[in-house]
Order: C-alpha cells, then structure tokens, then sequence
C-alpha cells in the first residue's frame, strides 16, 4: 500500500510503498483512509520534538483520521503505535479507540475539527472538572485549537469565556464574551487581563513560555478571593516549552497547576470523550478551516504554509 513515510526525524515524509500492517487481535482492524488532519502534533511527532517522540524509524505519521471498514461503516479514530500512524491508504484500527461517525458527519471536517477540538473538551473534562457557570480564560485564543476553545468551553457550561492572543482582528471572531489583546502597550494588557482575572476559575493555556509568566503577574494580585480556586491547565507550549513562574503565583493565591495531554490523561479516559464530541464537531460553532491535500502530495503539503486557523487534511 502507498503511505507517507517519515526516515529521517525533521524532514517531510515521503510519498511510498510499504507493507500492509495486519490485525494481531481482536479488536484489530484493517480499514480504508478517508481523511487525516495534518496537525501540529504530527509535524512534531514527524519532528521527534514531541514530549512522546521517539527515535524509532521509519514512521507513518499520524495521529487521528477518519477511516471506513470493511463493512462500509465510518469511525473516527485514534492511534497508539508510535510508528504506525493513519497517513497511508489503509489504517490498522483499535476498535477501542475509534467512535461510529453519525450518517451526516463531514469527513473532512471530523479530521480537521476534532484533534483541536479535543484538546479543550479533555482539558475541561478531565483535568479542570467544569463547573456551570465557572469563568474560563483561553490563553492562545487564536491558534486552531485556541480557537475551537472558546465554544467548547460554553458548550460545556462555561457562563463567562474570556478569549487572549496576539492580534485584535484573529480575537474579534471567537465569539468570546471578553478579549484581551497581548500586542498592545505592556501597561493596558497587565490592566486588562487584572480585570479579566479577577474572577476567572480556569485558565486553558495552549502559549506557556513568556506569556504564561505576565498572565500569572497581572492575575494573581488582582484576584477578588484569593480562596477561589484557580485552576490552570497547560495544553501547548507554541510561546516557548519553559515558563517562570513566579514563586508568588503558589502562595498568594489557591492555584491548581495542571497539565492536560497523553500520560496526564490515560488513553482509555481520551477514548470515553470522543463519542460525544464526535456528535457536535463540525458543527457552525465547532467548525475547523480545511483544507483538503491528496496523500501522494503530503511531502508538498508538509511544507506549505497554512494560516493559522487552516487545517489541511490529506485524502486518498
């Protein structure tokens, strides 16, 4: 079979022949690729600069797609090989790991959304357990997934979704009850994020690096009641993979520090969520921007530059 094929860690995959995987068990399965999103995650995995990353080669990439089964049926599914991933023509699949698609599901857009998408609905799930009504601020509100954040969030019972990043037109259509611009003078944005943290109960924070520091500097001392939890959950790292935090940030105020991805959240805890999510991704409010790329084109794909909202999802 045909696949994308990764030999050399930091370079795009290549377009080749390869052996069909073959089911070892009983929950196995060899099915058709109908749609892989290409997301940051794989190009990190494909990088070997992902935390799970290994040195292992070669690798088909790929973390998540939309697959058909022999017996013509569509799943979403996720993968745990970490050399065998879903960029090829046919995909093995864990049954245990993948979800019935409903008949009028957007295959594409199943591939683009719910990667993203997950990454919040997990977060609020299973790390920050979301009250109804709690405040939710989205630190990186305009990356793909930041994006996507901002919804998941109300859908889940957030009563308040305060949305940060760079850029006053990305924040503008994220549908956010609040937005705090980060590119502005270092004055007014300590001031407005002390008046948008002042009350916030969950912070999703896809940035880390330097922006997480200033977040915690401008919050932390305008908090109303320091004994209202805090609870920060740390997603990505796209402003850097380290972050001060300052020594106050744990004792002045009742902050929880988590984290929120493989290995903080056990596989079979990621598995339970994607039925549900799997039901409303790709609708008006949960929509993902793909577009779509031919497999035998991924090393050209692989290379392209996407805007920042764009997906692209490569196709058989």
């Amino acid at each position: 079979m045909k696949a994308a094929l990764v030999t050399e860690l930091g370079r795009p995959p290549r377009y080749t022949e390869i052996e069909p995987p073959a089911p070892t068990g009983p929950h196995q399965v060899l099915a058709e690729l109908v749609a892989a999103g290409l997301h940051p995650r794989v190009r990190s995995q494909a990088a070997g600069t992902h935390y799970t990353s290994t040195a292992d080669l070669p690798l088909v990439p790929g973390v998540d797609a939309v697959v058909r089964l022999p017996d013509g049926t569509l799943r979403y599914t996720i993968q745990s090989h970490a050399t065998l991933g879903t960029m090829a023509e046919h995909v093995l699949v864990d049954l245990r790991r993948s979800v019935p698609l409903p008949a009028d599901a957007d295959p594409v857009q199943v591939a683009a959304a719910m990667n993203p998408a997950m990454s919040s609905w997990v977060a609020l799930r299973r790390r920050a357990a979301l009250r109804p009504g709690a405040n939710v601020l989205v630190l990186g509100a305009t990356g793909s997934a930041g994006r996507l954040a901002v919804p998941v969030a109300r859908r889940l019972g957030a009563g308040r979704v305060t949305a940060v990043g760079r850029g006053a037109e990305r924040l503008t259509g994220t549908g956010a009850d609040v937005t705090v611009v980060l590119d502005r003078d270092p004055t007014t944005v300590a001031a407005d994020l002390a008046v948008a943290g002042r009350d916030v109960d969950v912070v999703l924070d896809y940035l880390w690096g330097e922006p997480a520091r200033q977040v915690l500097i401008a919050v932390v001392p305008a908090r109303e009641d320091d004994s209202r939890t805090l609870t920060w959950v740390q997603i990505g790292s796209v402003a850097g993979a380290d972050c001060a935090v300052p020594s106050a940030a744990l004792r002045a105020t009742r902050l929880q520090l988590v984290g929120s991805g493989q290995g903080s959240v056990p596989t079979p805890e990621i598995a339970a969520e994607l039925a549900e999510l799997a039901t409303v991704v790709g609708e008006p409010d949960l929509a993902a921007r793909a577009r779509t790329v031919p497999l035998r084109d991924v090393e050209q794909a692989w290379g392209a530059t996407e805007g920042l909202t764009e997906r692209v999802v490569l196709v058989p």
